[in-house]
Protein backbone atom coordinates (compact mmCIF):
# COMPACT_ATOMS: atom_id res chain seq x y z
CA UNK A 1 0.00 0.00 0.00
CA UNK A 2 3.02 2.27 0.11
CA UNK A 3 3.99 4.71 2.83
CA UNK A 4 0.52 5.89 3.69
CA UNK A 5 -0.54 8.22 6.44
CA UNK A 6 -3.31 7.21 8.82
CA UNK A 7 -6.76 7.31 7.30
CA UNK A 8 -10.19 7.86 8.79
CA UNK A 9 -10.20 4.58 10.66
CA UNK A 10 -6.59 4.63 11.68
CA UNK A 11 -5.81 6.28 14.93
CA UNK A 12 -3.85 8.78 16.19
CA UNK A 13 -1.37 10.62 14.17
CA UNK A 14 0.31 12.81 16.74
CA UNK A 15 0.08 16.57 16.73
CA UNK A 16 3.86 16.65 16.57
CA UNK A 17 3.82 14.73 13.30
CA UNK A 18 1.28 17.10 11.84
CA UNK A 19 3.33 20.09 12.89
CA UNK A 20 6.36 18.55 11.24
CA UNK A 21 4.52 18.63 7.93
CA UNK A 22 3.56 22.22 8.51
CA UNK A 23 -0.06 21.23 7.90
CA UNK A 24 -1.64 21.72 11.30
CA UNK A 25 -4.50 24.23 11.28
CA UNK A 26 -4.24 27.21 13.57
CA UNK A 27 -7.83 27.12 14.86
CA UNK A 28 -9.04 25.74 18.16
CA UNK A 29 -11.62 22.98 18.49
CA UNK A 30 -14.28 25.56 19.28
CA UNK A 31 -13.99 28.08 16.50
CA UNK A 32 -12.46 28.98 13.16
CA UNK A 33 -12.45 32.76 12.97
CA UNK A 34 -8.94 34.07 13.64
CA UNK A 35 -8.75 32.42 17.02
CA UNK A 36 -12.18 33.62 18.11
CA UNK A 37 -14.83 31.24 19.40
CA UNK A 38 -18.18 30.66 17.72
CA UNK A 39 -21.03 33.11 17.88
CA UNK A 40 -23.07 33.04 21.04
CA UNK A 41 -26.32 31.89 19.49
CA UNK A 42 -26.64 29.09 16.99
CA UNK A 43 -29.93 30.59 15.81
CA UNK A 44 -28.23 33.68 14.41
CA UNK A 45 -28.19 33.40 10.63
CA UNK A 46 -25.20 35.20 9.20
CA UNK A 47 -24.40 36.18 5.64
CA UNK A 48 -21.44 34.09 4.59
CA UNK A 49 -18.15 35.67 5.52
CA UNK A 50 -19.50 38.02 8.17
CA UNK A 51 -19.54 37.69 11.91
CA UNK A 52 -22.62 39.77 12.58
CA UNK A 53 -25.98 38.11 13.08
CA UNK A 54 -28.70 39.67 10.94
CA UNK A 55 -31.84 38.06 12.29
CA UNK A 56 -33.17 35.33 14.50
CA UNK A 57 -33.87 32.19 12.51
CA UNK A 58 -35.67 29.10 13.69
CA UNK A 59 -34.45 26.39 11.36
CA UNK A 60 -34.76 22.66 10.87
CA UNK A 61 -32.76 20.02 9.05
CA UNK A 62 -34.94 18.08 6.60
CA UNK A 63 -34.67 14.32 6.37
CA UNK A 64 -32.27 13.14 3.66
CA UNK A 65 -35.23 11.61 1.81
CA UNK A 66 -36.70 15.06 1.12
CA UNK A 67 -35.98 16.60 -2.32
CA UNK A 68 -32.47 17.92 -2.99
CA UNK A 69 -31.34 20.86 -5.08
CA UNK A 70 -27.92 19.29 -5.54
CA UNK A 71 -25.26 17.09 -3.94
CA UNK A 72 -21.83 18.44 -3.00
CA UNK A 73 -18.74 16.25 -3.19
CA UNK A 74 -14.96 16.77 -2.87
CA UNK A 75 -11.99 15.55 -4.91
CA UNK A 76 -9.28 13.79 -2.85
CA UNK A 77 -6.19 15.99 -3.09
CA UNK A 78 -3.34 14.67 -0.97
CA UNK A 79 -0.90 11.93 -1.86
CA UNK A 80 0.37 12.24 1.73
CA UNK A 81 -2.95 10.80 2.91
CA UNK A 82 -3.74 8.21 0.21
CA UNK A 83 -0.29 7.20 -1.03
CA UNK A 84 -0.44 4.82 -3.97
CA UNK A 85 -4.21 4.48 -3.50
CA UNK A 86 -4.82 8.04 -4.71
CA UNK A 87 -5.58 7.04 -8.35
CA UNK A 88 -7.96 4.33 -7.14
CA UNK A 89 -9.85 6.55 -4.72
CA UNK A 90 -10.24 9.17 -7.45
CA UNK A 91 -11.74 6.51 -9.70
CA UNK A 92 -14.17 5.59 -6.92
CA UNK A 93 -15.17 9.23 -6.37
CA UNK A 94 -15.67 9.77 -10.12
CA UNK A 95 -17.88 6.68 -10.32
CA UNK A 96 -19.86 7.73 -7.28
CA UNK A 97 -20.33 11.27 -8.62
CA UNK A 98 -21.60 9.89 -11.94
CA UNK A 99 -24.02 7.57 -10.13
CA UNK A 100 -25.46 10.43 -8.05
CA UNK A 101 -25.64 12.65 -11.16
CA UNK A 102 -28.00 10.12 -12.68
CA UNK A 103 -30.57 11.35 -10.13
CA UNK A 104 -29.73 14.96 -9.27
CA UNK A 105 -27.14 17.69 -9.97
CA UNK A 106 -23.67 17.12 -8.50
CA UNK A 107 -21.16 19.86 -7.68
CA UNK A 108 -17.68 18.51 -7.01
CA UNK A 109 -15.11 20.73 -5.28
CA UNK A 110 -11.51 20.34 -6.48
CA UNK A 111 -8.26 22.22 -6.07
CA UNK A 112 -7.65 24.51 -9.07
CA UNK A 113 -4.61 22.50 -10.19
CA UNK A 114 -6.62 19.24 -10.01
CA UNK A 115 -9.97 20.44 -11.38
CA UNK A 116 -9.24 19.56 -15.01
CA UNK A 117 -8.39 15.98 -14.08
CA UNK A 118 -11.59 15.78 -12.03
CA UNK A 119 -13.61 17.04 -15.01
CA UNK A 120 -12.03 14.50 -17.33
CA UNK A 121 -12.67 11.60 -14.96
CA UNK A 122 -16.19 12.61 -13.90
CA UNK A 123 -17.50 13.62 -17.31
CA UNK A 124 -19.99 16.26 -18.33
CA UNK A 125 -22.75 15.11 -15.98
CA UNK A 126 -20.81 16.44 -12.97
CA UNK A 127 -20.09 20.13 -12.38
CA UNK A 128 -16.56 20.68 -11.03
CA UNK A 129 -15.75 23.94 -9.26
CA UNK A 130 -12.39 25.32 -8.19
CA UNK A 131 -12.26 25.27 -4.40
CA UNK A 132 -9.44 24.31 -2.06
CA UNK A 133 -10.03 20.96 -0.37
CA UNK A 134 -7.79 18.40 1.31
CA UNK A 135 -9.84 15.22 1.05
CA UNK A 136 -13.09 13.70 -0.12
CA UNK A 137 -15.20 13.76 3.05
CA UNK A 138 -17.75 16.43 2.08
CA UNK A 139 -20.28 15.23 4.66
CA UNK A 140 -17.94 16.31 7.45
CA UNK A 141 -16.11 19.28 5.99
CA UNK A 142 -18.94 21.01 4.14
CA UNK A 143 -21.93 22.82 5.63
CA UNK A 144 -24.91 20.94 6.99
CA UNK A 145 -27.98 22.58 5.49
CA UNK A 146 -31.08 23.68 7.35
CA UNK A 147 -34.27 25.47 6.25
CA UNK A 148 -36.14 28.16 8.15
CA UNK A 149 -38.75 30.81 7.56
CA UNK A 150 -36.10 32.94 5.85
CA UNK A 151 -34.91 30.19 3.55
CA UNK A 152 -31.83 28.03 3.26
CA UNK A 153 -28.80 28.35 5.56
CA UNK A 154 -25.68 26.30 6.16
CA UNK A 155 -24.44 25.25 9.58
CA UNK A 156 -20.66 25.44 9.91
CA UNK A 157 -19.70 22.84 12.52
CA UNK A 158 -16.14 24.17 12.91
CA UNK A 159 -14.43 21.12 11.39
CA UNK A 160 -11.14 20.53 13.21
CA UNK A 161 -9.87 17.34 11.61
CA UNK A 162 -11.99 14.97 13.74
CA UNK A 163 -10.47 16.30 16.93
CA UNK A 164 -7.05 17.18 15.51
CA UNK A 165 -6.29 13.73 14.08
CA UNK A 166 -6.09 14.56 10.38
CA UNK A 167 -4.93 17.18 7.88
CA UNK A 168 -7.48 19.97 7.63
CA UNK A 169 -5.67 23.09 6.45
CA UNK A 170 -8.09 23.66 3.57
CA UNK A 171 -10.96 21.48 4.78
CA UNK A 172 -11.44 23.66 7.88
CA UNK A 173 -12.54 26.46 5.54
CA UNK A 174 -14.70 24.46 3.11
CA UNK A 175 -18.04 25.20 4.79
CA UNK A 176 -17.39 28.94 4.93
CA UNK A 177 -15.95 29.15 1.40
CA UNK A 178 -18.71 27.09 -0.21
CA UNK A 179 -21.45 29.14 1.46
CA UNK A 180 -19.75 32.37 0.34
CA UNK A 181 -19.63 31.11 -3.23
CA UNK A 182 -23.35 30.30 -3.31
CA UNK A 183 -24.46 33.31 -1.27
CA UNK A 184 -26.06 31.11 1.40
CA UNK A 185 -26.26 32.47 4.98
CA UNK A 186 -23.85 30.82 7.38
CA UNK A 187 -24.65 29.73 10.93
CA UNK A 188 -21.49 29.19 12.94
CA UNK A 189 -22.24 26.47 15.45
CA UNK A 190 -21.41 26.88 19.14
CA UNK A 191 -20.17 23.27 19.10
CA UNK A 192 -17.54 21.43 17.08
CA UNK A 193 -18.43 18.30 15.15
CA UNK A 194 -19.11 16.83 11.72
CA UNK A 195 -22.09 16.24 9.48
CA UNK A 196 -21.65 12.47 9.69
CA UNK A 197 -22.08 12.71 13.47
CA UNK A 198 -25.79 13.53 13.26
CA UNK A 199 -28.79 11.69 11.86
CA UNK A 200 -32.28 13.23 11.77
CA UNK A 201 -35.71 11.83 10.93
CA UNK A 202 -37.17 15.16 9.78
CA UNK A 203 -39.88 15.01 12.45
CA UNK A 204 -38.03 16.28 15.48
CA UNK A 205 -35.64 13.44 16.40
CA UNK A 206 -31.84 13.36 16.11
CA UNK A 207 -29.48 10.44 16.79
CA UNK A 208 -25.83 10.85 17.79
CA UNK A 209 -22.99 9.05 19.52
CA UNK A 210 -21.59 10.45 22.74
CA UNK A 211 -18.11 9.41 21.63
CA UNK A 212 -18.01 11.89 18.74
CA UNK A 213 -19.63 14.85 20.52
CA UNK A 214 -19.03 14.63 24.27
CA UNK A 215 -15.31 14.50 23.68
CA UNK A 216 -12.51 16.79 24.82
CA UNK A 217 -10.96 16.74 21.35
CA UNK A 218 -13.97 18.63 19.97
CA UNK A 219 -15.98 20.18 22.79
CA UNK A 220 -13.72 20.52 25.84
CA UNK A 221 -15.55 21.19 29.06
CA UNK A 222 -19.02 20.87 27.53
CA UNK A 223 -21.50 18.49 29.09
CA UNK A 224 -23.82 16.28 27.10
CA UNK A 225 -26.77 18.39 28.21
CA UNK A 226 -25.20 21.59 26.87
CA UNK A 227 -24.26 19.92 23.58
CA UNK A 228 -27.77 18.49 23.28
CA UNK A 229 -29.30 21.94 23.75
CA UNK A 230 -27.06 23.30 20.97
CA UNK A 231 -27.95 20.46 18.60
CA UNK A 232 -31.65 20.96 19.24
CA UNK A 233 -31.42 24.64 18.36
CA UNK A 234 -29.11 24.17 15.38
CA UNK A 235 -31.13 21.44 13.68
CA UNK A 236 -34.66 22.15 14.89
CA UNK A 237 -35.20 18.91 16.80
CA UNK A 238 -37.06 18.22 20.03
CA UNK A 239 -35.39 14.98 21.11
CA UNK A 240 -31.83 13.64 20.90
CA UNK A 241 -31.25 9.89 21.15
CA UNK A 242 -27.73 9.22 22.43
CA UNK A 243 -25.81 5.97 22.02
CA UNK A 244 -22.36 5.45 23.48
CA UNK A 245 -20.33 4.82 20.34
CA UNK A 246 -16.58 4.21 20.62
CA UNK A 247 -14.03 6.89 21.43
CA UNK A 248 -10.38 6.68 20.41
CA UNK A 249 -10.58 3.66 18.10
CA UNK A 250 -11.18 5.35 14.74
CA UNK A 251 -10.57 8.84 13.51
CA UNK A 252 -14.26 9.83 13.66
CA UNK A 253 -14.77 8.49 17.20
CA UNK A 254 -17.64 6.40 15.79
CA UNK A 255 -19.94 8.55 13.70
CA UNK A 256 -23.61 7.70 13.88
CA UNK A 257 -23.88 7.36 10.08
CA UNK A 258 -21.84 4.15 10.24
CA UNK A 259 -23.84 2.74 13.15
CA UNK A 260 -27.54 3.69 12.94
CA UNK A 261 -29.69 5.59 10.40
CA UNK A 262 -33.33 6.59 10.05
CA UNK A 263 -35.01 4.90 7.08
CA UNK A 264 -38.14 6.87 7.95
CA UNK A 265 -39.59 8.30 11.15
CA UNK A 266 -39.93 5.47 13.63
CA UNK A 267 -37.67 3.07 11.69
CA UNK A 268 -33.94 2.75 12.42
CA UNK A 269 -31.51 0.72 10.31
CA UNK A 270 -28.70 -0.72 12.43
CA UNK A 271 -25.27 -1.85 11.27
CA UNK A 272 -24.95 -5.48 12.29
CA UNK A 273 -21.67 -7.42 12.47
CA UNK A 274 -21.31 -10.45 10.23
CA UNK A 275 -22.15 -13.81 11.79
CA UNK A 276 -19.38 -15.31 13.94
CA UNK A 277 -17.60 -11.94 14.27
CA UNK A 278 -15.41 -12.11 17.38
CA UNK A 279 -16.49 -9.68 20.11
CA UNK A 280 -14.71 -6.33 20.00
CA UNK A 281 -15.43 -2.65 20.58
CA UNK A 282 -17.47 -2.44 17.36
CA UNK A 283 -19.72 -5.41 18.09
CA UNK A 284 -20.22 -3.97 21.58
CA UNK A 285 -21.17 -0.57 20.10
CA UNK A 286 -23.74 -2.17 17.82
CA UNK A 287 -25.23 -4.18 20.68
CA UNK A 288 -25.38 -1.12 22.93
CA UNK A 289 -27.07 0.93 20.21
CA UNK A 290 -29.63 -1.83 19.70
CA UNK A 291 -30.41 -1.92 23.41
CA UNK A 292 -30.80 1.87 23.72
CA UNK A 293 -32.71 2.48 20.50
CA UNK A 294 -34.89 -0.60 20.91
CA UNK A 295 -36.27 0.78 24.14
CA UNK A 296 -36.44 4.42 23.05
CA UNK A 297 -39.25 6.55 21.68
CA UNK A 298 -38.85 9.37 19.19
CA UNK A 299 -40.05 12.98 19.45
CA UNK A 300 -43.54 11.88 18.40
CA UNK A 301 -43.68 9.17 21.06
CA UNK A 302 -43.25 6.26 18.63
CA UNK A 303 -41.37 3.14 19.68
CA UNK A 304 -38.59 2.59 17.18
CA UNK A 305 -38.55 -0.44 14.88
CA UNK A 306 -34.98 -1.74 14.42
CA UNK A 307 -33.97 -3.27 11.06
CA UNK A 308 -30.67 -5.16 10.84
CA UNK A 309 -28.28 -4.46 7.98
CA UNK A 310 -25.50 -7.07 8.17
CA UNK A 311 -21.99 -6.28 6.98
CA UNK A 312 -20.25 -8.37 4.28
CA UNK A 313 -17.95 -11.30 4.93
CA UNK A 314 -14.44 -9.80 5.10
CA UNK A 315 -12.98 -12.91 3.50
CA UNK A 316 -14.97 -12.13 0.33
CA UNK A 317 -14.13 -8.42 0.15
CA UNK A 318 -11.39 -7.36 -2.25
CA UNK A 319 -8.87 -4.71 -1.28
CA UNK A 320 -9.69 -4.76 2.40
CA UNK A 321 -7.30 -3.52 5.06
CA UNK A 322 -7.28 -2.73 8.74
CA UNK A 323 -9.01 0.61 8.08
CA UNK A 324 -11.74 -0.83 5.83
CA UNK A 325 -15.26 0.40 6.66
CA UNK A 326 -17.39 -2.55 5.61
CA UNK A 327 -20.88 -1.26 6.25
CA UNK A 328 -23.82 -0.94 3.87
CA UNK A 329 -25.37 1.54 6.31
CA UNK A 330 -23.35 4.41 4.83
CA UNK A 331 -25.68 4.63 1.83
CA UNK A 332 -27.06 7.88 0.39
CA UNK A 333 -30.67 8.74 -0.44
CA UNK A 334 -31.01 10.87 -3.60
CA UNK A 335 -33.95 12.21 -5.61
CA UNK A 336 -35.78 9.08 -6.71
CA UNK A 337 -33.04 6.68 -5.72
CA UNK A 338 -30.61 5.26 -3.18
CA UNK A 339 -26.87 4.82 -3.79
CA UNK A 340 -25.59 1.70 -2.02
CA UNK A 341 -22.04 0.30 -1.73
CA UNK A 342 -20.92 -2.89 -3.42
CA UNK A 343 -18.07 -4.73 -1.67
CA UNK A 344 -17.73 -7.98 -3.61
CA UNK A 345 -19.50 -10.39 -1.27
CA UNK A 346 -22.30 -11.16 -3.73
CA UNK A 347 -24.72 -12.63 -1.23
CA UNK A 348 -24.29 -9.74 1.21
CA UNK A 349 -24.36 -7.16 -1.60
CA UNK A 350 -27.65 -8.57 -2.89
CA UNK A 351 -29.10 -8.80 0.61
CA UNK A 352 -28.24 -5.14 1.24
CA UNK A 353 -29.99 -4.09 -1.98
CA UNK A 354 -33.08 -6.00 -0.89
CA UNK A 355 -33.16 -4.58 2.64
CA UNK A 356 -32.47 -1.00 1.60
CA UNK A 357 -34.87 -1.22 -1.35
CA UNK A 358 -37.65 -2.45 0.92
CA UNK A 359 -36.96 0.41 3.34
CA UNK A 360 -37.12 3.00 0.56
CA UNK A 361 -39.99 1.89 -1.70
CA UNK A 362 -40.38 3.69 -4.99
CA UNK A 363 -36.67 4.57 -5.21
CA UNK A 364 -34.26 2.96 -7.64
CA UNK A 365 -31.36 1.26 -5.83
CA UNK A 366 -27.99 1.72 -7.54
CA UNK A 367 -24.90 -0.11 -6.31
CA UNK A 368 -21.44 1.42 -6.69
CA UNK A 369 -18.06 -0.19 -5.99
CA UNK A 370 -16.26 1.91 -3.39
CA UNK A 371 -13.60 -0.41 -1.99
CA UNK A 372 -10.82 2.17 -2.16
CA UNK A 373 -12.97 4.77 -0.43
CA UNK A 374 -13.86 2.14 2.17
CA UNK A 375 -10.19 1.32 2.69
CA UNK A 376 -9.85 4.90 3.93
CA UNK A 377 -12.47 4.29 6.58
CA UNK A 378 -15.45 5.97 4.96
CA UNK A 379 -18.27 5.40 2.53
CA UNK A 380 -20.84 6.89 0.20
CA UNK A 381 -22.63 8.95 2.83
CA UNK A 382 -19.33 10.32 4.13
CA UNK A 383 -18.42 11.53 0.62
CA UNK A 384 -21.70 13.34 -0.13
CA UNK A 385 -23.66 16.25 1.32
CA UNK A 386 -27.16 17.20 0.19
CA UNK A 387 -28.49 20.71 -0.31
CA UNK A 388 -32.21 20.38 0.39
CA UNK A 389 -34.89 22.14 -1.57
CA UNK A 390 -36.99 24.62 0.30
CA UNK A 391 -40.61 23.41 0.36
CA UNK A 392 -42.92 25.60 -1.71
CA UNK A 393 -44.87 28.11 0.33
CA UNK A 394 -48.63 28.16 0.16
CA UNK A 395 -50.04 31.13 -1.74
CA UNK A 396 -51.59 33.79 0.44
CA UNK A 397 -55.33 33.70 0.68
CA UNK A 398 -57.12 36.29 -1.37
CA UNK A 399 -58.33 39.26 0.65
Amino acid sequence: MGNRLPSRRTLLRSGAALAAWGLIEGCSSTGTEEGAGPTASSSAAQPAGTGAPTSALRQTMPAESMPHTRTFMSWPALEEVWGDQLPGVREDIAGLAQAVAGFEPVVLMARPDQADQARQMCGSSVEVIDLMVDDLWARDTGPTFVIGDQGLAGVDLNFNGWGGKQVHTADAQVARTLLERYGIPRIQAPVTGEGGAIEVDGEGTLMATESSWVNENRNPGKSRDLIEADLKELFGVRKVLWVEGVAGQDITDCHIDALARFAEPGVVVLHTPAPDTPPDVWTTASAQARQVLGSATDAEGRTLRIVDLPEPDFDLVEGRGKDFLATYLNYYVVNGGVIVPRFGDRAADDRAVGVIGDLHPGRKVTQVSINTIASGGGGIHCATQQQPQRPPTSPSAAP
